[in-house]
């Protein structure tokens, strides 16, 4: 599938990708020593809902868009971190501005966590060092992301996470996806790894995520948000294998899940899944 986000931002994938990681950041706030936050496939970090990108296919008003009305007090503390998030980047730049995951990244750093934003895309990259180069705190590296995830860790700080959002424009990339994270977990074993996937081919995920069960050495989640019913053609949800999870990020995705599958539903049909993966610590 093609996922150049600017079609797409402030959709359902962008919801569960960027409440998880909100959460996560949420996390490893909780300790005072810095941590690195490194977003392999950065895009454009910020996104106007009014241009006629967005505004063309409408995605928005089906995931962010849904989030107006407020979620039992439970589900809504959980939401806060993200909530915060595109509030504080609407106060800068407008209110039909949706954050990228830079941006979300950016509004969790302290002064001594560091955030790296890596694009390949030349034009975009160029956008991504115009908007965070002035920040100390962050850096915008030009790279593939699929090389960077390898060269960029374990990071200084020894604590944070990695990203991984690829758009999905090759054949193969969900095996592929597997193949990284487990290279990258081998490299970094505490790391906390994000990969984000679309729900298309039901199938492939499940190999993936086999796999990873298998091989993987280390916890992980596997959280599925299904928003329509399979079936094989059309982009019916979207999840997240999240290695070495937060303790408590599964209690909490019990919490979000089945709340946001109701919520973003299309024609009633909503579903979620809270799997374990990998090797328990």
């Amino acid at each position: 599938m093609n996922y150049r986000h600017a079609f797409h931002a402030g959709n359902f994938c962008d919801v569960l990708k960027h409440l998880v990681l909100a959460r996560v950041l949420a996390h490893l706030r909780l300790k005072p020593t810095a941590f690195r936050a490194i977003d392999a496939f950065a895009g454009l970090g910020l996104y106007d809902l009014t241009a006629d990108e967005a505004e063309r296919t409408g995605e928005w008003r089906e995931g962010w868009g849904r989030l107006d009305a407020p979620f039992p007090e439970a589900v809504e503390g959980l939401l806060e971190p993200y909530r915060a998030a595109v509030a504080a980047v609407r106060s800068r730049h407008g209110d039909t501005v949706y954050p990228g995951s830079p941006a979300v990244i950016r509004e969790a750093l302290r002064p001594g966590d560091r955030g790296v934003f890596v694009e390949l895309h030349p034009v975009d990259v160029e956008t991504l060092r115009e908007r965070y180069n002035r920040d100390s705190r962050t850096k915008v590296v030009h790279l593939d992301g699929w090389t960077a995830i390898n060269a960029m860790i374990p990071p200084p700080e020894r604590r944070g996470l990695v990203l991984i959002d690829p758009p999905y424009e090759v054949p193969g990339e969900i095996a592929r996806l597997g193949l990284h994270l487990a290279k990258a977990v081998r490299k970094w074993p505490t790391g906390i790894f994000l990969a984000w996937y679309p729900i298309k081919d039901a199938a492939a995920i499940d190999r993936m995520a086999q796999g990873l069960d298998q091989d993987l050495g280390r916890p992980g989640l596997r959280l599925d948000l299904m928003i329509d019913r399979p079936d094989g053609t059309r982009l019916a949800g979207t999840g997240m294998i999240v290695i070495n999870p937060p303790w408590r990020l599964a209690e909490e995705a019990a919490l979000f899940l089945p709340a946001l599958a109701s919520r973003l539903a299309r024609g009633g049909y909503g579903g979620f899944r809270c799997d374990a993966i990998g090797t328990p610590t």
